[in-house]
C-alpha cells in the first residue's frame, strides 16, 4: 500500500498563488478582447487620445468654459445622429433633417409673434411640423417607391425655400415669451448636453432592447426575411422617418435659444452632415443591418472635439473637412472589414 506523500514546491515549480496571478491575468485579456469586439471601442480610444493631446496642447482644453463650449458642439449633431442611427440601419437616409432644424426657429417666431400663440403651444406645433415633414419622407419613401436620398434631398430644399422667401433672408429675434421654454430646451449651460445625454441613453434602450429597435435591425439586415416574418417594414420606417424630422425640430429650437438669434442662413445642413458622419464613425453601417446609438454620440465628439482642439491651439479650420472625410472613409474601411471577420467567424 503506497502512501501519498506531500512535496514543497521545488525550484522552478508553481510557486504560491501563481494559478490566482494566472487567472488574474486570464480575466484581463478576456475583458481586453470583449472590449476590442465592440463596435464603440475604436472611437472611445480615440476620444481619450484626442483629449489627452489637446491638453497637453494648451491647458485650457480642460477648463470649464471650454467644456461647456464642447457640449455646445455635440449637443445638436449627437441628437440628430440617433435619428439618423435609427434610418441608417433600416437602409434610409434623411438629408432634410438638417433644414427641419433652420425652420423651426422660425416657425415659432411667426407663431408668437404673427398668430398670438401661447410659447408652450407653438413649441409642440414645432416639434409636430418635424413629425410632419418626416412621415411625409416616409410616404414618399415607402408608398412612392423613391430613394430616401432624392426624396429628402427634394423636401429639404421646399423648406429651405419656404424659409427663405418668408424670412426675406433676414433674421428674426426670439419672442420674448418664449424665454421661459428656452431655459428647459438650451438657454441654459448645460441643458444641452443633459438632454443629449439622456436622449442616447434611452435611445440605446430603445434600439438594443425594444421591439421597434430589433426590428429596425431586421428590416435592414434582410427586408425580405423581416417582411416575412411578420414585421411591418412600412412601419419601422414610417416611424424611423418620423423620429428624425422630430429630433430635427429638437435641435432647432435648442439651436436657436442657444444662440439667441434666429438666423436663416443656419439652415443647419453642416449639422445633418456630421451627424451622419459621427454615427458612421461610430459604427453604424450605411448599408444597414447594424449600428450603435454610443458610437454616434461618440463620433459626434470626436468631430467636436476636433473642431474646439483645432481652434484653441490656434490652427486654421480649413484643413477640418479633409480630416473628417478621412475619419469617414477610415471608419467605413473598418466597418467593412470587421463585418468580413464577423462573418467568416461564423463559418468556422
Amino acid at each position: 500500500m503506497s502512501e501519498t506523500v506531500e512535496r514543497a514546491p521545488e525550484a522552478g515549480g508553481v510557486a504560491p498563488g501563481g494559478p490566482a496571478r494566472g487567472g488574474l491575468s486570464n480575466t484581463v485579456k478576456q475583458a481586453a478582447l470583449i472590449f476590442a469586439q465592440q463596435r464603440e471601442a475604436t472611437v472611445l480610444v480615440v476620444n481619450i487620445l484626442l483629449v489627452i493631446y489637446f491638453w497637453r496642447a494648451s491647458p485650457d482644453f480642460l477648463t470649464k468654459d471650454n467644456i461647456a463650449n464642447i457640449t455646445w458642439i455635440v449637443a445638436p449633431i449627437a441628437i440628430i445622429a440617433i435619428g439618423e442611427v435609427f434610418l441608417l440601419v433600416c437602409g434610409e437616409l434623411d438629408l432634410s433633417v438638417g433644414f427641419v432644424l433652420g425652420f423651426s426657429g422660425f416657425l415659432m417666431h411667426y407663431l408668437i409673434d404673427f398668430y398670438s400663440v401661447p410659447a408652450v403651444l407653438a413649441v409642440l406645433l414645432c416639434l409636430l411640423m418635424g413629425v410632419a415633414v418626416g412621415f411625409c419622407n416616409g410616404f414618399i419613401t415607402v408608398a412612392l417607391g423613391v430613394s430616401s436620398f432624392i426624396t429628402t434631398l427634394g423636401t429639404g430644399f421646399i423648406l429651405l425655400g419656404i424659409l427663405l422667401v418668408t424670412s426675406h433672408a433676414y433674421p428674426a429675434t426670439i419672442p420674448e415669451s418664449a424665454n421661459g421654454v428656452g431655459k428647459l430646451l438650451g438657454s441654459t449651460t448645460w441643458a444641452e448636453i443633459i438632454w443629449t445625454i439622456l436622449l442616447v441613453a434611452l435611445f440605446h434602450v430603445v434600439f438594443t432592447r425594444t421591439r421597434w429597435g430589433l426590428h429596425t435591425i431586421a428590416v435592414g439586415g434582410n427586408i425580405l426575411g423581416a417582411s416575412e416574418a411578420g414585421i411591418s417594414v412600412a412601419r419601422i420606417k414610417y416611424a424611423n422617418f418620423m423620429l428624425t424630422g422630430f429630433f430635427g425640430a429638437l435641435v432647432g429650437l435648442m439651436v436657436t435659444f442657444q444662440t439667441s438669434s434666429i438666423d436663416p442662413s443656419n439652415a443647419g445642413y453642416q449639422t445633418m452632415f456630421y451627424a451622419i458622419a459621427g454615427a458612421v464613425i461610430g459604427g453604424t453601417a450605411l448599408a444597414g443591418g447594424s449600428g450603435t446609438v454610443i458610437g454616434a454620440f461618440l463620433g459626434a465628439l470626436m468631430l467636436s472635439i476636433l473642431q474646439d482642439g483645432f481652434n484653441l491651439i490656434g490652427i486654421s479650420a480649413n484643413p477640418l473637412p479633409i480630416i473628417f472625410g478621412g475619419a469617414i472613409l477610415v471608419a467605413m474601411i473598418a466597418n467593412v472589414q470587421l463585418a468580413r471577420l464577423r462573418r467568416a467567424g461564423r463559418t468556422r
